[in-house]
């Protein structure tokens, strides 16, 4: 967030800030983190991570099933 801050407040002599970042990641930050506050960041942040949590657990437990699946599926 404080990159974006300073590339909000830049001027055309803080070129070297903005050399330090490719084109397409300035714009990537740009999209995702254009208009948030550090607060908005931070909450997004820990949805993502919440998000990838819960994606694990739901594969794990189709897993799970698949395997319970298979195994009453088998004659005795």
């Amino acid at each position: 967030m404080g990159f974006m801050e300073q590339l909000r407040s830049s001027t055309s002599r803080s070129m070297p800030l903005v050399r330090s970042r490719t084109s397409r990641s300035l714009g990537d930050w740009k999209a995702k983190f254009g208009g948030m506050t550090v607060s908005d960041a931070q909450r997004l942040k820990a949805l993502e991570a919440e998000n990838a949590r819960l994606k694990r657990l739901l594969a794990e437990s189709m897993l799970d099933n698949a395997a319970l699946k298979d195994v009453l599926g088998r004659k005795w």
